[in-house]
């Protein structure tokens, strides 16, 4: 600027053809009066000239006025032109002018396409190669873990362990009991009347017996726990890393997988077994009683020939599949909470994804388990 005064920005018509321009055209020196300072309607039938040389002040609020005076669309032969702007001020015109003219001729965004069927699956296929190779670096991770665990069992948190199983195990008794009982109901319900046809009702026992020991109460008992703590190790770990947390304790030296997920890992591989077996008997004891209203047969009957009928292999074949759906439980849940970033969206979107990622593990597993057992006949 040229000087600091604030005379107030000004238009003077001086002859028919002549507009003169003087005081400060700042944002002080304007203040409201923009719009009065354009042209009126009737100049624009005529050649005008715009002399500048009484301007004594020009901010880019006033380069910007006189652009668009310039700028104005006008009547045929109806020229306007500027003259005797101070050299000082030229550039911020022309500097003011240019950035007009590159917004005026800046190309609109292109609206985003539809991916095509094929581009959306190959893009859902890398996704979830990306998901897979990262899965398996933090299964490396908790296992580099539970090595440090076992080499030195005093770091072992037993009272977070201890947490961890009344929570996911203790805690969850009432919900996998009734489910439990109720499908051992069902399943003698819907075998009744196929028995009764041809006089074997006895076998009920054999029905229920080997289908909640070896197959539904492991897998129903998988589920609920998936539903149920899966979702809720998804959930914390999530708010830890949105939280920031999680990165606070590896800042004071505190690994996460030592922490957060071994001792889930341990809480849930002794407790899945165990509610396994409590399912095991609620559903047998849901069977005997559907046998004995629906069959007449007496608990004692059913109980003779449930020891027949199911071996010891068939009960260890279920149980032994708990661990491992413990395991892909805790890992899934975790997994899905360590991936967790933004906010409260991605904590809700992450503890969805653990929990149909479990189950459907859970079931991919049970299906691998029962070719094995088949190839090896037990």
């Amino acid at each position: 600027m040229r000087t600091n005064s604030v005379t107030p920005a000004a238009v003077s018509q001086s002859t028919p053809q002549v507009i003169a321009l003087s005081g400060c055209w700042t944002a002080r020196g304007m203040g409201e009066h923009e719009n009065d300072l354009l042209l009126r309607d009737a100049d624009k039938q005529q050649p005008l000239t715009l002399d500048a040389s009484g301007i004594q002040g020009l901010d880019t609020a006033g380069a910007w006025v006189l652009h668009k005076l310039l700028a104005r669309p006008r009547g045929e032969g109806a020229e306007l032109s500027l003259r005797g702007l101070p050299a000082e001020f030229t550039g911020l015109l022309d500097g003011v002018r240019q950035h007009a003219v590159a917004q005026a001729n800046k190309e609109v965004p292109e609206v985003p396409r539809v991916p095509t069927v094929l581009e959306s699956t190959g893009r859902s296929a890398a996704s979830a190669f990306e998901q897979l190779l990262a899965m398996l670096t933090f299964i490396g991770e908790s296992a580099h873990a539970l090595a440090d665990w076992l080499l030195h069992p005093a770091r072992i948190r037993w009272r977070v362990v201890l947490f961890n199983l009344r929570s996911a195990g203790f805690n969850a008794l009432p919900i996998v009991g009734l489910l439990s009982f109720l499908l051992g109901v069902v399943v003698a319900y819907q075998g009744a009347d196929q028995l009764r046809q041809y006089g074997a009702n006895i076998f009920v026992a054999d029905l229920v017996g080997l289908s909640m020991l070896r197959e539904f109460a492991p897998l129903i008992t998988a589920i609920i726990v998936a539903g149920r703590s899966g979702s809720a190790y998804a959930a914390q770990i999530g708010t830890m890393s949105v939280t920031e947390e999680i990165d606070a304790m590896r800042t004071i030296g505190i690994e996460p997988q030592e922490l957060l997920v071994l001792p889930k890992i341990l809480a849930l591989v002794i407790a899945l077994p165990l509610l396994t077996v409590f399912a095991d008997g609620l559903g047998i004891f849901g069977g005997m009683i559907m046998a004995k209203v629906q069959l007449g047969v007496g608990f004692g009957e059913f109980l003779d020939r449930l020891v027949k009928a199911v071996s010891i292999t068939s009960y260890l074949v279920g149980l032994g599949k708990a661990p491992v759906f413990a395991v892909i439980i805790v890992l899934v849940g975790c997994f899905q909470g360590f991936r967790t970033h933004g906010g409260a969206d991605s904590v809700g979107r992450q503890t969805t994804r653990s929990v149909v990622q479990s189950i459907f593990l859970v079931i991919v597993a049970d299906a691998l388990f029962s070719v094995a057992f088949s190839l090896l006949d037990l």
